[in-house]
């Protein structure tokens, strides 16, 4: 009988935060999350009619002279594999490192100082992301490549550009993946 008395209003309390804390929380959260804000709670996607291209928060691999490229990503055993997400962990005494930045710098066909976001992988090796200098300076190699002017190459750049957020915080930054399905008409 005593077991019983200090049983039942512990089963009876997991019972209930279960309910709260595991059903109806999320519900109501989800809920409230997907009408708010629907685009960003289903990942952000970038659609060709009912095709996903992509998301505005994963980087994708682009290495063609026609395309703007982002950040190296060190996740394997593919580029921008959001299974793998991590950073190389090489630190700037390592050969890799200075071999991998070397050949970047020689596949980007520039010379003189060369932005440290094209050169160097992101933590997560997913990021989407490059500066506005990054972008600048493969203006001529993409215009070449496309047969089209530097301007047009620019306006999908500056279309694609975002300020800071909430106009303080980091730096502005370029999608590439926006700027790339810009140039391929894929987006206006």
């Amino acid at each position: 009988m005593l077991l019983i008395t200090h049983l039942r209003p512990a089963l009876v309390s997991m019972g209930l935060f279960t309910l709260l804390c595991g059903g109806l929380y999320p519900l109501a959260t989800t809920g409230i999350v997907q009408g708010l804000f629907a685009d960003k709670a289903k990942g952000s996607l970038i659609r060709d009619g009912q095709t996903v291209i992509g998301s505005r928060l994963i980087g994708q691999n682009f290495v063609q002279p026609g395309y703007l490229w982002g950040r190296l990503s060190a996740t394997g055993p593919a580029p921008y594999n959001a299974g793998a997400s991590s950073g190389s962990n090489y630190g700037v005494n390592n050969p890799a490192l200075v071999t991998a930045a070397q050949g970047r710098i020689e596949a980007l066909g520039v010379t003189g100082p060369v932005p440290v976001d094209l050169i160097t992988a992101s933590g997560s090796g997913l990021d989407p992301h490059i500066s506005p200098a990054a972008a600048e300076i493969q203006v001529p190699r993409i215009a070449a490549a496309r047969g089209v002017t530097p301007q047009r190459v620019r306006a999908a750049i500056h279309a694609a550009t975002e300020g800071r957020s909430f106009g303080i915080l980091g730096e502005p930054r370029v999608n590439v993946l926006e700027v790339n399905l810009r140039l391929d008409g894929k987006i206006k």
